[in-house]
């Protein structure tokens, strides 16, 4: 692949000129033949009168924004690979650009390497997708000369740019393309044959490599995906599925590797800049919450109806945007790994008890009941981040409280389910209609109708129930009618070995 395939075509978009001259110089000696435009709406001028397919778009652009322009190329021509030229300081709008159908993104400044590489990365794919369509092209026409098909087939699978390996039933290497090779560090010149922990250090993943190959995992469509790294800060993501024969019988496992390093870059940033931020939010907003409590408190008898709602409206928003600061650090600790790292013995009678007598001043001030229903004999012992629980189910409480008529019933409810430990959260409020149940546990997402839209909440609080409660190897369930109630079901595992 030295050579480029005939139509090969790089459009750069970018308002820098020298950001399209220089792209122009390196791509033209790459091979490629380069166009250039100074706007977005010279773009998508100049692609239905050629053969374009790779497109360096710049986000930040007079006129129409790179944004805007991704979605028109979407909608002109799936089949363009659209990459993204973005500074450091706006690599979360390159991510979102990535999820409505960019290709890849290159940060700014860049050198000719990084163009490079991008690019032909790109190019890369267009090359193995018209080989694809070839061959698929070339098998309608004939089944005659079975070799030289799986001979092509096998050259797609050498030159993948993920790395793919494929085992038999007993868990030896059968196949093994070049690039998995590089990822997993290994000698070019290695042979297959060999049992899979011969290629593969972690043994979580061999683990679940040789479930595959022997055939557990045959009627099952959610084989999870494994995320592993390597000593050289190489973070890798593995997916496998079984290969089956014509009886349905396992044959072995073919498993992909990708090179998820720089997401977990993108990752960090992400909650470094989350968490610097609110930091620098929070004490500011303490303080103008503080001094509004004492405005209204000094003020009460001066001031009319009418300025104490405002400055009462005020006092809440603050509150509000205070308590989605602690969420969003709580989100970011625990994507860091730093919540549930010191698991302690926990007595869940006790914990439940101490939430629910704090949150009872909660509830009688809505004139609610709340009533803890625990069985007759202790249950076991729990043995978990004591923190965590306090923020799973404090939160749980918190949220049937607040989505709960004035009047109305809570009840919490621990019991034992088989190995596991069962706490239901139920109340008799607004409930959730069908259409919401299965979006309640996205970030930042909030039921809002003509009852619930003044109840101030962040939308982070269920999100974070569900990463606490997954990171504990335990599950969560939601049943809830409209205008009847809600139940959450909460089972963890108990570990008896302290």
């Amino acid at each position: 692949m030295e050579t480029k395939p005939d139509g090969i075509s790089v459009l750069v978009v970018d308002d820098e000129q020298d950001i399209r001259d220089g792209s122009e110089r390196i791509l033209t000696r790459a091979g490629f033949h380069v166009l250039k435009a100074t706007r977005g709406d010279e773009a998508l001028e100049m692609l239905p009168k050629e053969k374009v397919s790779i497109v360096l778009l710049d986000l930040k652009m007079p006129g129409i924004d790179g944004m805007e322009v991704l979605k028109h190329i979407r909608v002109l021509d799936e089949t363009i690979l659209v990459i993204v030229i973005t500074g450091y300081a706006t690599v979360e709008t390159a991510i979102e650009a990535m999820k409505r159908g960019a290709y890849d993104f290159i940060s700014k400044p860049f050198n000719p390497d990084q163009l490079r590489i991008v690019v032909n990365r790109a190019w890369e794919k267009i090359y193995l997708s018209q080989e694809a369509e070839k061959l698929e092209e070339e098998r309608k026409k004939t089944l005659a000369d079975l070799d030289t098909e799986k001979s092509r087939i096998h050259t797609i699978i050498e030159y993948l740019p993920n790395g793919v390996i494929v085992t038999n039933s007993k868990g030896q290497v059968v196949l093994m393309n070049p690039s998995f090779r590089q990822l997993m560090d290994l000698d070019p010149n290695m042979k297959t044959g060999q049992p899979i922990d011969n290629y593969i250090s972690d043994q979580g993943l061999c683990g679940l490599v040789m479930e595959i190959s022997q055939g557990k995992h045959v009627d099952f469509e959610d084989i999870p995906d494994y995320e592993f790294s390597l000593p050289n800060h190489k973070y890798l993501l593995a997916r496998g599925k079984p290969v089956l024969g014509e009886k349905k019988e396992c044959l072995g496992a073919v498993i992909n590797v990708v090179d998820i390093s720089a997401m977990k870059v993108l990752d960090q940033l992400k909650s470094e800049f989350v968490t610097k931020v609110s930091h620098e939010l929070r004490s500011p907003l303490s303080t103008i919450h503080e001094q509004l409590a004492l405005v209204i408190r000094d003020m009460m008898e001066e001031t009319t109806t009418q300025d104490q709602q405002i400055l009462n409206r005020a006092k809440e928003k603050t509150k509000g945007l205070i308590a989605l600061i602690g969420d969003l650090l709580d989100l970011s600790r625990i994507e860091e790994g730093l919540i549930c790292k010191d698991p302690k013995a926990v007595q869940i009678e006790e914990l439940l008890g101490n939430i629910v007598d704090f949150l009872k001043t909660q509830a009688d001030a809505k004139d609610q009941s709340i009533h803890l229903e625990l069985p007759k004999d202790p249950l076991p012992r729990l043995t978990a981040d004591p923190v965590a629980l306090e923020s799973i189910f404090g939160n749980l409480i918190t949220n049937a409280i607040n989505y709960t008529q004035e009047g109305g019933n809570v009840r919490v409810k621990a019991d034992m389910a088989g190995t596991n430990l069962r706490i239901k959260i139920s109340d008799n409020g607004f409930g959730i209609a069908d259409g919401h149940l299965d979006k309640v546990f996205e970030r930042f997402y909030r039921v809002k109708d003509e009852k619930t839209r003044y109840i101030t909440g962040t939308g982070l609080g269920l999100p974070i129930v569900k990463e606490l409660v997954d990171s504990m190897g335990g599950l969560i369930d939601l049943e809830s009618t409209l205008g009847e109630g809600t139940t959450f079901t909460v089972l963890l595992p108990i570990q008896r070995d302290l």
